[in-house]
């Protein structure tokens, strides 16, 4: 029988993506004590890399969105793993951190990176609520307009 949040992700028609490997030498994410630290994310869906480019210049804030929503899949991807499938054991979304490939000028940073936050809310409840920052670079890597990190309390 799925858990809570299983019975959550179904409801809203969510599907998650296998928790992919790491690309470099690093791990995808670390259990230390109560928590799950999740390493950065880029926006794979069905192994293909989406909404590459540059906000303010190639994408706009609506499909930084949704590229945001995206790599927000693939951090709950990697918490889901990081709690031996059970997404149950979240007991909060404790901070994200994003990064969002922008043009010097643009300032909505903050705009973009609700994808994911709106999504750990929808997700956990009140449970998704977190400390975050969203913050521009000039380039990430392959060309992707938003990676995302995160910290997950759970239960051991």
């Amino acid at each position: 029988m799925p858990g809570r949040v299983e019975q959550r992700l179904a409801e809203r028609g969510i599907i998650l993506p296998p928790a992919m490997k790491a690309m470099a030498n690093y791990v995808p994410y670390t259990v230390t004590g109560a928590h799950v630290w999740v390493a950065g994310q880029g926006p794979f869906l069905d192994g293909k890399l989406h909404h590459n480019g540059r906000l303010g210049e190639d994408l706009t804030i609506d499909q930084g969105k949704a590229c945001a929503r995206i790599v927000g899949l693939n951090v709950l991807a990697q918490v889901k793993a990081a709690c031996g499938g059970d997404l149950d054991r979240v007991v909060r979304c404790v901070k994200l951190g994003g990064f969002v490939n922008a043009t010097p000028d643009f300032t909505k940073h903050h705009e973009v990176i609700n994808g994911c936050s709106e999504l750990m809310i929808e997700v956990f409840g009140e449970r998704g609520k977190h400390a975050r920052f969203a913050v521009g670079a000039p380039i990430l890597p392959m060309g992707t307009s938003v990676e995302i990190d995160g910290v997950f309390e759970i239960e051991a």
